[in-house]
């Protein structure tokens, strides 16, 4: 299935969370933190208003609470706007 954002909306991929702490617990399901770190999928053209700065492979910092959760093809995705997003890591 292919998607594309509208507007300036990106599609992002979260990282997978923790599953090892650094002194070899093991994290349970319900204990794990959501991620807020993620890559951008797909975006969107942006608006007329705002240029859409984001692309497709940028890794990407987003709010706790940031977006809204789909599922395709059994994997989970965040879309939200481009203006959730914190930050750009380079």
């Amino acid at each position: 299935m292919n998607i594309t954002p509208l507007a300036d909306r990106v599609l992002i991929k979260p990282t997978a969370a923790e599953e090892v702490t650094l002194g070899g617990i093991i994290i349970p399901d319900s204990a794990k933190e959501k991620p807020l770190r993620g890559t951008v999928e797909a975006a969107g053209l942006g608006t007329k208003d705002e240029e859409m700065v984001l692309k497709a492979g940028d890794t990407v910092l987003f709010g706790k609470y940031a977006g809204t959760e789909i599922e395709l093809e059994g994997e989970k995705y965040l879309i939200m706007r481009q203006s959730d997003v914190l930050a750009r890591i380079d």
